[in-house]
């Protein structure tokens, strides 16, 4: 599934990947239409009927992932209402084994994630994920969503990776076809990003899984090899 052999960096997505997607859907579906109704004096189903169309109306774009953006046009304090319901941040399974795994294999890793900085903040103080990859990479530090085409450019300048030896895993397969136009050698798709959803299809040309305990074995063997074997 993964040539770990032929690799020298990883890029890792957060939300949905790393992190359990459930406290961003429920956030955006639930929590967010429930204080958008009472600032406006509206029916939750009124505000979430209102909502969900606008919300989704910028799928793909920088806007739909921009904090500031909804904060501004909403007239509400997006990342002040995340804190509110940040119990529910929290890793997917298996993946500190796996982030522990793969800082012993030597490999470069990078969290490269359409999270705004703000809730990116709040996502880092709950986990400490921070501590446990080579560095994180935020789109809204580069101007334009993993989606966009000429990301992969921009990232290279703040990141320099060889695309040939660098593996992508995300839960998006838009990200992902994305990244295979880029040229990212390696793609993997994460299947079960929210803990209380059905997990996704699989993709006809991009390898899935559904947790990270499908990975261990074969990165651990990368580990085991003695330097220069």
């Amino acid at each position: 599934m993964v040539d770990w052999s032929s690799l020298d960096t990883v890029f890792l997505d957060m939300d949905g990947t790393l992190l359990d997607l459930h406290f961003d859907n429920y956030f955006w579906l639930e929590h967010l239409p429930k204080r958008y109704a009472e600032q406006n004096d509206l029916a939750p189903q009124a505000a979430k009927d209102h909502l969900i169309p606008m919300i989704m109306a910028e799928r793909g774009s920088l806007n739909w992932y921009c904090t500031d953006y909804w904060s501004d046009r909403l007239a509400l304090d997006i990342t002040g209402l995340k804190a509110e319901v940040g119990d529910r941040i929290g890793y997917r399974p298996h993946v500190v084994d796996f982030l522990d795994a793969l800082e012993a294999s030597g490999l470069h890793s990078v969290i490269v994630t359409n999270c705004h900085p703000d809730p990116l903040r709040l996502k880092l103080e709950r986990t400490g994920l921070d501590g446990r990859v080579d560095a994180i990479v935020s789109s809204h530090h580069l101007g334009k969503a993993k989606e966009h085409p000429e990301f992969w450019h921009d990232l290279q300048q703040r990141v320099p990776y060889r695309a040939s030896s660098t593996l992508m895993v995300d839960d998006s397969f838009p990200v992902l076809e994305s990244a295979r136009r880029a040229g990212i050698a390696q793609c993997l798709a994460v299947l079960a990003p929210d803990s209380q959803r059905e997990a996704n299809a699989h993709h006809p040309e991009i390898p899935g899984i559904y947790h990270f305990d499908e990975l261990l074995p074969a990165l651990r063997e990368r580990q085991s090899v003695p330097s220069g074997q």
